[in-house]
């Protein structure tokens, strides 16, 4: 997969089948669309383009906004290369790019820059200034563009009851599991191992502190969950996360994974956290005592669950 930055570039790319959009989290609704790309470019013998956009519009136009994002940019690109896609065109979003007009962005990066042979859109796409462009704009001037169209039917769209908002939500609501069933693959967070406090090696739990290497990153509601730590290396390890408060030893916000049977001095490294489910919600404890028994039987749950589901530890 080949990736392309900027705003203006002459890619050469012979029989270009393009698609557009944010694809934020890459969930099942937008894998049926790649899936099409890919496979309307094998018909005519061309590559497939993907062309999106960073960072996300909403960060640019309404800054306030403060919107959370399921996929960074590096995810993201990973995502889609599991699909085979020839090119990715990143184009990077910014004021004067949100001015363009929906006629200057066909114009200019459909046809100069990409020499689009064909374009692959649902029917509720919209694109340019103010997203003034619409999908059934292009069809009625279908004969003014030297691309075809190729639009993911109305009823397709509808069927596939998965969005970035269901994603969402169903992060707010710490249920990861359904998460997964959106998205085809496990939700993850990619972070930094820092300093903490070092209570939990007090007691007996050592952990390691996250911190998330995307400020815009969605992060699952407060608990603790069964997750797979990986390092840079593919190594893979089994943990319990916590995300809150950390009420009973007064510690403050943080996210923090405890890696079973792990000794190894990690401070500084980076790592990708994969949540798989939650065990349950952040509690305050009477005591310390009372927290490590709860944190045994966590441990217990944790590889039981992995040992039950993915056949080990």
């Amino acid at each position: 997969m080949q990736i392309h930055r900027g705003v203006s570039l002459d890619l050469k790319i012979e029989n270009a089948v393009v698609t557009s959009g944010i694809f934020d989290g890459v969930h099942l609704g937008h894998q049926f669309l790649l899936n099409q790309l890919v496979a309307s470019a094998k018909k005519i013998n061309g590559q497939s383009v993907v062309l999106t956009f960073w960072p996300h519009p909403k960060l640019v136009i309404q800054p306030q906004s403060n919107i959370k994002l399921i996929t960074d940019l590096e995810e993201k690109l990973l995502l889609l290369k599991q699909f085979g896609i020839d090119h990715v065109w990143i184009i990077p979003f910014n004021r004067d790019f949100s001015l363009l007009s929906s006629q200057d962005f066909i114009q200019e990066i459909l046809i100069k820059n990409l020499k689009a042979k064909r374009l692959i859109i649902g029917y509720d796409h919209k694109f340019g200034k103010n997203r003034e462009g619409s999908f059934q704009y292009l069809i009625e001037n279908r004969n003014r563009y030297p691309f075809e169209i190729e639009e993911i039917a109305k009823q397709s769209v509808d069927e596939m009851a998965f969005s970035s908002s269901l994603i969402r939500k169903s992060l707010a609501n710490g249920d990861v599991e359904r998460c997964k069933e959106l998205m085809g693959h496990n939700y993850s967070l990619a972070g930094t191992v820092i300093k903490g406090k070092q209570n939990g090696r007090k007691i007996g739990f050592p952990t390691a502190n996250i911190k998330v290497n995307f400020d815009n990153k969605l992060i699952p509601s407060d608990g603790s969950y069964f997750v797979k730590v990986r390092f840079l290396d593919n190594s893979v390890f089994t943990g319990m996360l916590n995300i809150g408060k950390r009420p009973t030893l007064e510690a403050g916000s943080s996210i923090e994974v405890y890696i079973i049977d792990f000794e190894k001095d990690i401070y500084g490294e980076n790592l990708v956290v994969e949540f798989y489910k939650k065990i349950r919600e952040e509690i305050r404890f009477q005591s310390i005592e009372l927290l490590k028994e709860q944190l045994k039987l966590d441990k217990i749950s944790t590889l039981a669950y992995f040992e039950q589901n993915l056949g080990s530890n």
